[in-house]
């Protein structure tokens, strides 16, 4: 009897240039009734498109606009949808499938107030828009709340020279990276997704995020339609020996990699403890995998889990006073040659966590100021890069 032929999975061609198009298998609530916030996992299907990922990559996405978006923009200027235009890549399309799947509409840019100002005839309006657009600072705020639609409502009397004309305006959609929140080990053929759903009113109209509100409100279920491809990390990885120990610090959506983390040590039988600080507004609707945590610890996969719920009490608790809280334990992981991985809001949790680290190291390492904060910077973010972020 003939032996079996091997067969050599073949590489994916899909990239930013040339996007799959995944299949959304379902997507779940993770926030409970009476949560501020609208935070969902989504699953995909990779079956058949050759995609893999590891532990810490990302999922690229090219989101698209919603039609009723779509068609104020339209009924605001005027021209045929039918018509056809150029897309960004050169390819022919109609001028409302352009605008649906090509370009940015939710959130303005400049160059779209400047060609305004040079398309406006004398009058009020030209003069208000005068005031915006000569000074950076005013154009800056004026444009950060404002989509397309309030902003050819508010200067209705600038006439574009054709479609063309008025795309040229515009900014391409660029894809949206979410952390990978499953492990192909775990999830054979599909990839996981934990998404904060951005919605907002401005200027007495509702809005949303532009790839947050496509994959909630229009990404169809069992079709394959979403454009995607994986963004490979090049540092946010697990170590390579599996019998060290790790420390992840993720509130929010921030949790997605290290439950990729914890599911991948947990299929390799890594030895090695897992320590995990997640935190969000609240522990009864906010708790996001809560069974799964729960059950990896009765497993004894997650042996340390620290929560900071910060609207569960008078003074808001959040995850960096978990790590001061725990601080003895946590410096000695870290003597111990743990590696320390953060996730999520760049502007102020990242930066508070550094200067917790920094603190723990000062007071449980007896070190200097300075001493503490080039150990935390340079040794173990640099050197041993044992400190590893994906903040954004």
């Amino acid at each position: 009897m003939a032996e079996a032929a091997l067969v050599t999975p073949v590489p994916s061609v899909y990239n930013r240039k040339n996007p799959y198009l995944a299949e959304l298998l379902r997507q779940e609530p993770l926030t409970g009734p009476g949560s501020a916030k609208d935070t969902r996992h989504f699953v995909f299907s990779l079956a058949g498109s050759g995609l893999r990922y590891t532990p810490g990559d990302s999922l690229a996405v090219f989101a698209r606009n919603p039609p009723a978006l779509v068609d104020e923009v339209i009924a605001l200027l005027g021209f045929d949808p039918e018509a056809l235009v150029n897309d960004p890549k050169g390819a022919t399309t109609t001028f409302r499938r352009a605008l649906w799947q090509c370009f940015i509409l939710n959130r303005a840019n400049k160059k779209i107030m400047f060609a305004l100002a040079e398309r406006i005839p004398q009058g009020e309006q030209r003069n208000r828009l005068m005031e915006i657009v000569d000074n950076d600072s005013v154009l800056s705020e004026y444009i950060a709340t404002r989509d397309y639609v309030d902003i050819l409502r508010e200067f209705d009397e600038v006439q574009f020279d054709g479609l063309a004309d008025f795309l040229a305006q515009l900014s391409p959609i660029s894809p949206r990276l979410y952390s990978i929140a499953s492990s192909l080990a775990v999830h054979p053929d599909e990839v996981h997704l934990c998404v904060a759903v951005v919605r907002y009113e401005t200027h007495g109209r509702k809005k949303t995020g532009l790839a947050s509100g496509y994959l909630a409100d229009q990404a169809p279920l069992g079709r394959k339609e979403i454009p995607v491809y994986v963004q490979e990390s090049r540092h946010f990885r697990l170590p390579a020996d599996g019998g060290r120990d790790i420390i992840m610090v993720g509130p929010g959506t921030g949790v997605a990699p290290f439950r990729a983390f914890v599911e991948q040590r947990a299929a390799d039988g890594a030895r090695g403890r897992n320590w995990l600080f997640f935190g969000e507004q609240h522990r009864q609707t906010d708790f996001f995998y809560e069974a799964e945590w729960r059950e990896y610890q009765r497993r004894g996969v997650l042996h340390r889990l620290d929560l900071a719920f910060s609207r569960d009490q008078p003074e808001k608790v959040y995850v960096q006073h978990r790590m001061r809280a725990q601080a003895r334990d946590l410096w000695a992981w870290l003597q111990g040659g743990a590696f320390l991985y953060v996730c999520g809001d760049a502007h102020r949790m990242a930066k508070d966590v550094h200067q917790t680290l920094i603190d723990i190291a000062r007071t449980e390492g007896g070190m200097t100021p300075e001493a503490a904060a080039a150990y935390v910077s340079e040794t173990l973010m640099k050197t041993e890069k044992r400190y590893l972020r994906d903040v954004y």
